[in-house]
């Protein structure tokens, strides 16, 4: 029996805060860009934050310096009392013999630590031996000479009027030390001799009080940068509050919410601003319902139109039709009359027909009929049924169909309807030269290409290229009967199967429109099986791979795959590859 595997849900936990955690800088990112109040909070504590550090610091270092100087200062004045206390002590004496210059010495010694606060006194006679002369003494012998420096001993030997200090560390204890204050002067017998006079002070307490000092700061800036924090929230809360909230509200109008109001309070600044935001609502709100109902009145007037006409059209064409018939009976002249009648009669009809299908886009009343459809199989009918309209152009048309054969829900007529137009565009500004059709899939979409290798179009064309009645070259006139209105409607198509129509075009190497639908009911994610920019191609490449010869769809199963197909020559100008 296989053994339990323990420890699976704390690593995953670890791996999911690790991912969390290197999610944060950009979490914070995030909201510095799109956040008033993170940035400003932030900003706000940060120069407190550094405002309080140099206060602190400063405070600090100003508040131990003069803590050092007011130690020393007393420390100095301590000494100078007791070496005046040992100094009178001397000067009273009456220098009779040895032994009662060192009981006067003695005497004076008592004076120094009756009168001072030092940790360490010591005294060394200046000069050569005397014979009745005082003996050294030192309170620590060991510890005293390690203290002293020849530079410091020179000095008070020089300076028998001044006191000399430096700054020391005392030892306290086996390997520690505290801060002290070593003191030199000069105590003279008169008439014998003067010994250097040393006072070592301990000021361990000192670092304690900067230490408390120091700490409390610290507590209070910490304290002062959270209030300021605090205070800063609140004051930026009711700031931007309203403007979030007037954010919000444009929002909504942005969406179609054209009843959405902010509500106004007071009389201040915002109170202002609020009043102007619902001012400008309430005027954009009348100009889109009059330019609605404007529209609206233009859409019913060409249905309206549209429909009317499509009676006496009717007749009209039965009539063009019956004359067209017996043109040859009639005179050369009237014959051509005939002919030219039906044609223009045949594109006003055609006109009328896409003005009825545009003013139903824009009613918003135009429904799919779904239906599972091969895009492969749909362009080889749609490339066999204008197969003599470019044989009458001299245009060699290819489809090349690595994908595309899986059905796909979609409304077949109108998917048919895009190509003919993409392919009969590409038939009437192709130049004569081969046009190559592409169907592909992918996971997630099926696309269809119409690659023609004619002049082409600026990118300034291109842009307009799916709006209504316009064309790149308006003094070219139009050798298939078109309106105008077909890549505007095919692109209504596109978006209305949840898909989109884009083109790619450049001056000298052709054009190229990809058809991308969904094959779910889904919106498109990715990029579309055909890229739309083709790259860096040419007739002669297409040729040199043989793209370009008579292919047809061998119409095998592909195992698995279903949407994979196996291509063979077979010479059908309708072929796939």
């Amino acid at each position: 029996m296989t053994a339990p595997i323990t420890g699976v849900a704390p690593t995953r936990a670890h791996v999911a805060w690790w991912r969390l955690w290197r999610a944060w800088p950009g979490t914070i990112a995030g909201l510095w860009r799109r956040s008033l109040r993170f940035r400003t909070l932030l900003v706000t504590i940060g120069l407190t934050a550094l405002a309080v550090v140099v206060a602190c610091v400063w405070m600090g270092l100003a508040i131990q310096n003069d803590l050092f100087t007011s130690r020393k200062d007393q420390v100095l004045l301590d000494a100078e009392q007791a070496r005046g206390a040992a100094q009178r002590t001397l000067d009273a004496a009456v220098q009779s013999d040895v032994v009662q210059l060192q009981n006067v010495m003695t005497l004076a010694f008592t004076a120094l630590r009756d009168q001072s606060s030092a940790h360490m006194v010591a005294a060394y006679r200046i000069g050569p031996p005397v014979p009745n002369a005082p003996q050294d003494f030192s309170t620590d012998e060991a510890e005293m000479p390690d203290l002293l420096t020849t530079s410091m001993r020179s000095l008070v030997r020089t300076n028998p009027d001044q006191q000399i200090w430096q700054p020391v560390a005392l030892p306290d204890g086996a390997d520690t030390s505290v801060p002290g204050i070593l003191v030199g002067q000069q105590l003279t017998i008169e008439g014998v001799a003067s010994y250097e006079l040393y006072l070592a002070y301990d000021l361990a307490n000192a670092p304690q009080t900067l230490t408390f000092v120091q700490r409390t700061l610290w507590v209070v800036g910490i304290g002062l940068v959270l209030l300021i924090s605090g205070i800063a929230w609140f004051v930026l809360r009711s700031v931007t509050a309203p403007i979030s909230e007037a954010a919000d509200t444009s929002a909504m109008l942005a969406a179609g919410r054209l009843d959405v109001r902010l509500q106004v309070h007071g009389e201040d600044e915002l109170a202002t601003l609020g009043r102007s935001f619902n001012a400008m609502a309430d005027s954009i709100e009348s100009q889109i319902k009059e330019l609605a109902e404007l529209s609206l009145v233009q859409q019913r007037f060409v249905s309206d139109v549209s429909h009317e006409l499509r009676t006496p059209m009717t007749t009209i064409r039965l009539a063009a039709d019956m004359i067209n018939d017996q043109r040859a009976d009639f005179d050369p002249a009237t014959a051509r009359a005939a002919e030219l009648l039906n044609a223009q009669v045949q594109r006003f009809e055609t006109l009328l027909t896409d003005l009825l299908e545009i003013s139903r886009y824009d009613a918003g009343s135009v429904q799919l009929e779904l239906e599972p459809t091969s895009l492969a199989h749909l362009a080889e009918d749609v490339i066999a049924s204008m197969q003599q309209l470019a044989e009458q152009h001299g245009t060699d048309v290819r489809l090349v169909a690595p994908g595309g054969y899986s059905p796909v829900d979609m409304d077949p007529r109108r998917v048919r309807r895009v190509v003919r137009n993409l392919l009969g565009n590409a038939i009437e500004h192709g130049e004569g030269r081969p046009i190559v059709v592409t169907v592909d899939s992918d996971q997630q979409a099926v696309a269809i290409g119409v690659r023609d290798f004619g002049l082409g179009m600026k990118a300034a064309d291109v842009e307009h290229v799916f709006d209504r009645f316009w064309r790149a070259d308006p003094s070219r006139k139009r050798t298939i009967g078109g309106t105008g209105l077909g890549l505007s409607i095919a692109l209504g198509d596109a978006k209305l199967h949840g898909g989109e129509l884009a083109v790619w075009s450049e001056p000298g190497r052709g054009t190229n429109f990809v058809l991308t639908l969904p094959r779910q009911d889904v919106p498109l994610a990715g990029a579309s099986p055909i890229p739309v920019d083709p790259g860096d191609d040419s007739v002669a490449a297409l040729d040199d791979l043989g793209l370009t010869a008579p292919i047809d769809v061998s119409r095998v199963d592909a195992g698995t795959d279903g949407d994979r197909r196996t291509a063979t020559d077979a010479g059908s100008p309708g072929g796939t590859r």
